[in-house]
């Protein structure tokens, strides 16, 4: 195995987490991609020898025990996990089902924990949890009751992590990405991409490489632990919430 070292990324296939996982390999790391789609070892093969894909359902944490003992014996260890893996589904609460409800808080937040607690004992002191949150965690939208709970319960994980994991000298920080181009923003509307715009202090969507680019830096940082780092591009900062 080469120089590096060994990073696990969920929600790997498409959008920022397939940009953390480009961003890693090209820093020097290792990366083992995680997804529930078998595209995900299309992704990775496309990132060179230094990328494996896994198949993995992190709400299931009977698939997330596999995944990570198959990762322990590919790599050897562990060095950064970074939770990204995310559902989105829509509706306000009174048309909300228990389903779309279970769901996102299934794979937002229980999936974070569930890969956390598989992946701890293989990582040693100087590693790192980095979770993704989202704007939409910090202050309200209409129709985003399950992703909000779901994001805000990322805050909440994280502190205590950070608290839990200081002794062991394992950081634990949480990244919250603003509105990034994504291919489901893509498909948007000009007009409705024009009034979203228009709430960014920095008038633009950020670019998924930005986001990833802040998640490698996060995860370098020995000193920093249980933080919550907007890149909205200053989004939540114009509402005084960070």
């Amino acid at each position: 195995m080469s120089g590096g070292k060994v990073w696990v990324v969920t929600g790997a296939s498409r959008g920022i987490g397939a940009a953390i996982a480009r961003v890693a390999v090209a820093a020097g790391h290792q990366v083992a991609l995680i997804a529930r789609g078998d595209n995900v070892a299309t992704v990775a093969e496309e990132l060179g020898e230094a990328a494996t894909g896994f198949q993995c359902n992190v709400a299931d944490p009977e698939s997330v025990a596999t995944t990570i003992e198959a990762i322990k014996h590919h790599y050897g260890r562990i060095d950064t996990l970074v939770n990204n893996a995310g559902v989105h589904r829509g509706g306000k609460v009174h048309r909300l089902t228990d389903e779309a409800w279970h769901e996102v808080l299934q794979v937002n937040l229980t999936g974070a924990m569930n890969m956390t607690r598989a992946a701890l004992p293989h990582m040693a002191a100087g590693s790192a949890v980095i979770n993704v949150g989202a704007v939409v965690g910090f202050r309200g939208f209409p129709g985003d009751a399950a992703y909000a709970s779901s994001k805000a319960g990322l805050s909440g994980l994280t502190k205590a992590l950070a608290i839990e994991l200081a002794p062991k000298s394992i950081t634990a920080n949480l990244v919250i990405p603003g509105l990034v181009m994504t291919e489901m923003t893509s498909e948007l509307s000009e007009t409705a991409l024009e009034k979203m715009t228009q709430q960014i202090p920095l008038r633009r969507f950020a670019e998924d490489r930005e986001i990833a680019e802040v998640v490698c830096w996060v995860a370098q940082s020995r000193y920093m632990t249980g933080a919550c780092v907007p890149v909205d591009g200053g989004l939540l900062s114009s509402f005084g919430v960070v």
